[in-house]
C-alpha cells in the first residue's frame, strides 16, 4: 500500500473538518494561551483519528456502491488499492489510537468521541439510508466537534454556537445531497436517501437554512451579551463575510453543482478560502487585536 493510498484512505484532507474544536476557544479569547491552545491541537488529534476510523468504516461499507460512482470509485478501497482486511486493522488502529489519546485529555471529550463513533456506525448502516435524517446527522457530527472543543479546553460552548454550527452543517449536508443527486440523474443510482429528495426540495431547504444561518448570525452581533462578553458592539462588521460566503457557497451548489463534497469545494474555491480568511482575520482582530 503506497503512502498516498493510506492518506486516501484516512481522507487526511478532511481534517480541516476537526478545525471547529478550534471555535469555542477562538470565540472565547482563549486561543493565545498556551495550555488552551496545546489541549485543542491533542484533541484535534485524537477526534482526526477517529473520525479517519469512521472515514475507513464508511467505505467498507460502501465499496460495492462506490464502485459504480464515477469519482467514489477511486477510493482505496473500492479500487482495490487496500484491501479491505488491512482496511479493517487501520481502521481499528486509528480508532483505539485516537481513543485512548482522548481518554487521556479529559473523560469528556473521550464520551464524545465514542458518541461520534456510536452515531457514525449507525449512519454507516443504516441511517444514512433516510432522507433528512441523514443530513441531521452530518449537523451533529460538526456539532459534536464544537462540544469537543470546549470540552477539551475547558471553554463553555454558548448557545449561539450550537445554532450556528448546526445551520452551517445542515447547508454543507444539503448542498451536498444535491451535488450527489444531480450526478444520479445522469444515470448512476449509488444512495438510497436520494429517492427521498428531489432538485425542489433541495434548493428550498438549502435556502431557508441559508437564510435562518444569516439571520441567527446577525441576532449573535447584536446581542447585548455578546457584545458585553466580547467587550466591542463592532462584531457586525464581519456579517459582511458571512453573507458574501454563504453566497458563495450556494453559487457553487445551485450554480455550478460543485458541492457533492464540501470539503473539496472548500480546498479548491480560492473565493471562498479568501472570504473564509478576511472573516477570522475581522475577528480575530476584534478579539486579539485590541488586548
Amino acid at each position: 500500500m503506497s503512502i498516498r493510498s493510506f492518506l486516501r484512505l484516512i481522507r487526511i484532507e478532511h481534517w480541516v473538518k476537526n478545525l471547529f474544536l478550534f471555535i469555542p476557544a477562538f470565540f472565547a479569547a482563549r486561543l493565545d494561551e498556551w495550555p488552551v491552545l496545546q489541549q485543542a491541537l491533542f484533541g484535534f488529534l485524537a477526534f482526526s483519528l477517529i473520525a479517519s476510523s469512521v472515514y475507513i468504516l464508511n467505505d467498507l461499507v460502501d465499496a460495492p456502491q462506490d464502485r459504480n460512482h464515477p469519482d467514489k470509485c477511486r477510493r482505496p478501497i473500492a479500487s482495490g488499492a487496500v484491501s479491505p482486511r488491512r482496511a479493517m486493522f487501520i481502521l481499528a488502529v486509528l480508532f483505539l489510537s485516537g481513543i485512548l489519546l482522548a481518554a487521556w485529555l479529559c473523560p469528556a471529550l473521550l464520551l464524545i468521541g465514542l458518541v461520534y463513533m456510536g452515531i457514525n456506525a449507525l449512519y454507516s448502516f443504516w441511517l444514512k439510508h433516510i432522507a433528512i435524517v441523514d443530513v441531521s446527522l452530518i449537523g451533529m457530527g460538526f456539532l459534536l466537534r464544537v462540544l469537543a472543543g470546549g470540552a477539551v479546553t475547558g471553554v463553555e460552548v454558548s448557545q449561539w454556537l450550537i445554532v450556528m454550527t448546526f445551520l452551517l452543517a445542515l447547508i454543507l449536508g444539503l448542498a451536498k445531497r444535491r451535488g450527489e443527486y444531480v450526478i444520479a440523474t445522469g444515470g448512476h443510482t449509488f444512495r438510497r436517501a436520494l429517492e427521498g429528495y428531489n432538485l425542489p426540495f433541495l434548493d428550498v431547504s438549502i435556502t431557508i437554512c441559508s437564510t435562518v444561518a444569516i439571520v441567527a448570525y446577525l441576532m449573535y452581533c447584536f446581542s447585548p451579551e455578546v457584545s458585553l462578553r466580547l467587550g466591542t458592539n463592532n462584531i457586525f462588521y464581519t456579517a459582511f463575510f458571512v453573507v458574501v460566503g454563504i453566497l458563495r457557497y450556494l453559487q457553487l451548489a445551485l450554480v455550478f453543482d460543485r458541492t457533492e463534497s464540501p470539503t473539496r469545494a472548500l480546498l479548491r474555491d480560492r473565493f471562498l478560502q479568501l472570504i473564509l480568511l478576511a472573516w477570522i482575520g475581522a475577528f480575530a482582530w476584534l478579539l486579539y487585536g485590541r488586548q
